[in-house]
């Protein structure tokens, strides 16, 4: 991944432009089956921190390599 994260914890929204996804619904669907990085929610907001989705993708790449 060569975009530099932002400094500010990200939405859904980002993760859908960061990653080129379909729509916000596969964020939502990956939190429900604990596939996609780890979320946590700020009253009813869900936010990711940037260490996470980077620890995430890293995962994401290890497994690859295997």
């Amino acid at each position: 991944m060569t975009t530099q994260l932002p400094i500010r914890y990200l939405t859904p929204d980002d993760l859908v432009e960061m990653f080129d996804l379909p729509s916000v619904e596969t964020v939502y669907q990956w939190r429900r089956k604990r596939t996609g990085p780890r979320g946590f929610r700020v009253g009813r907001h869900l936010r990711y921190d940037p260490d996470d989705v980077r620890s995430w993708v890293e995962s994401l790449r290890e497994g690859a390599a295997a």
